[in-house]
């Protein structure tokens, strides 16, 4: 189980971090206002909506929303799994105990995913 849930998690990452990249060297690429070069590419029109930070706190917002919802199916997935490990415990201790303990693990992470969304909406209102 911990396998599958590594493998996953790698391959999450390995898709979301590109779709980072290019919004971080578009707005990496934007020449400081009242530079030189920045009079230049306003005197061509080619600045637009290149240059404006929205493009940062927009996919920062796309993938902090998609890595908590990935994290609420998971944690729903593990509430499941508890509940079936209570369910098939057969009045064993030791096997209820566990049982419970997923579940605890499993209220606290979507507890976490909800609170680290709540955070990076407040950051990013903040920092606009």
């Amino acid at each position: 189980m911990k396998k599958l849930f590594l493998n996953i998690s790698v391959a999450l990452v390995a898709i979301l971090v590109p779709l980072a990249v290019p919004t971080a060297i578009a707005a990496a690429a934007c020449p400081p206002p009242g530079s030189s070069q920045s009079q230049v590419l306003d005197g061509v029109g080619q600045t637009g909506s290149n240059c404006s930070g929205a493009g940062v706190t927009d996919t920062i917002q796309v993938v902090v929303t998609i890595l908590s919802i990935i994290v609420g199916i998971a944690a729903i997935i593990m509430i499941i799994i508890s509940g079936l490990k209570y369910i098939t415990s057969s009045g064993d201790a030791g096997r209820i105990g566990s049982a419970k303990t997923t579940l605890v693990y499993a209220l606290i992470g979507l507890a976490i995913a909800a609170l680290a969304q709540v955070l990076v909406s407040a950051v990013l209102r903040a920092t606009q």
